[in-house]
């Protein structure tokens, strides 16, 4: 059964499509977009492998022309040297504005093709096909596109809408658990961010997720996609309200930068940084005690660290002060008020807040 999603943003609104082991419908879905028809097909060795032929296949009885560009596999590539060569690729291929690129992969792959559809002649249609539980949850809805910084998570990047995010969930079968866990990260963080049913089914749930059983997994991910639509739609550039997607993510980044990009799964990392920002939530007074241990308890289940990396506190605030949140000294922190609805808090002394955390 086919779900679908509208993500409505006047002339760039797009549909999320849902479904499992329909891999093979979507060159029909693509040519229902009026895609160009010759495209990038941007992916890694790894899901080029697995999905690569069938992507292809589709497409090429859709009547479109597709060339296949493999990225290094990692979050360790999203890098200005691994753009440079999508952007080579490109053009020594001859694409103009009448090309297009598919984004067939996980997060790094989908942020990549999509900040170079981005900026390639001043924007190219593009289209996710995230094949990780994280992107599909995610990282593919919403438009944000960027490569990392040596300094920084996602600090060179653009708002960018693809015309359509194609989601099998049947391609989640062949990630490894750590992979999954790490997307359930980001599941768990819509239920504590706007939906306290939600994160109650997903402490009933934990063993259907962790197997990957269908059912449980569709309405969770078009659950975690509908509340990303609902944010999306008030909020494209991340001026108000979207901030809110932003929980346990300024630790979170904070343990990738420090740790070496790849060591840490950005799941894994935004794990450790919603109990953080829970505890400091606990401090401020706008969540009890019980709040965190249910956390602190779905997370564990879900097979997920709660724990930071061993690293000093200045080294973190350092971290923390470079991010994208930081206006003018001030960093905004994304804290939950119990569970089910968060707030913006600005903290001006980073160093104090986090201390009685770390």
């Amino acid at each position: 059964m086919l779900e679908k999603i509208n993500v409505p943003l006047a002339d760039r609104s797009y549909p999320i499509l849902i479904s499992s082991d329909h891999l093979g419908s979507f060159g029909e879905e693509l040519s229902q977009l009026k895609f160009p028809q010759r495209l990038a097909v941007i992916s890694n060795p790894t899901v080029d492998n697995l999905y690569g032929r069938a992507v292809l296949n589709t497409l090429e009885i859709s009547g479109f022309s597709p060339l296949r560009f493999n990225v290094p596999d990692g979050e360790e590539f999203k890098s200005f040297e691994v753009l440079q060569s999508i952007y080579d690729f490109l053009l020594e291929n001859n694409f103009d504005r009448g090309c297009g690129i598919i984004a067939l992969g996980g997060g790094v792959v989908g942020d990549m093709a999509g900040f170079a559809a981005a900026t390639f002649l001043r924007g190219i249609p593009y289209v996710q096909v995230p094949t990780t539980l994280l992107a599909q949850v995610d990282s593919s809805v919403g438009g944000k596109t960027a490569v990392n910084h040596p300094l920084g998570k996602n600090l060179i990047g653009a708002f960018y809408q693809p015309e359509m995010v194609f989601i099998d969930i049947s391609t989640l079968k062949t990630l490894e658990k750590r992979e999954v866990s790490a997307g359930l990260a980001e599941v768990v963080k819509y239920g504590v961010i706007r939906d306290y049913d939600f994160f109650c089914w997903l402490e009933k749930n934990v063993v259907n997720l962790k197997k990957l059983e269908t059912q449980a997994l569709t309405y969770a991910i078009k659950k975690a996609c509908q509340i990303k639509a609902e944010i999306v739609e008030a909020d494209e550039k991340e001026g108000s309200v979207r901030a809110f997607l932003n929980y346990g993510h300024t630790f979170g980044h904070a343990i990738e930068n420090l740790s070496g990009y790849g060591r840490w799964k950005h799941g894994e990392a935004v794990s450790v940084g919603m109990v953080v920002a829970s505890k400091i939530s606990f401090q401020y007074g706008l969540c009890s005690q019980q709040d965190v241990d249910r956390l602190v308890a779905l997370l564990k289940d879900l097979d997920l660290p709660i724990d930071p990396p061993d690293f000093l506190l200045t080294e973190y605030v350092a971290s923390m002060q470079r991010d994208k949140k930081v206006k003018q000294g001030e960093l905004t922190l994304v804290l939950n008020r119990g569970i089910g609805e968060v707030v913006l808090q600005k903290i001006t002394d980073i160093s104090t807040v986090f201390s009685t955390i770390l």
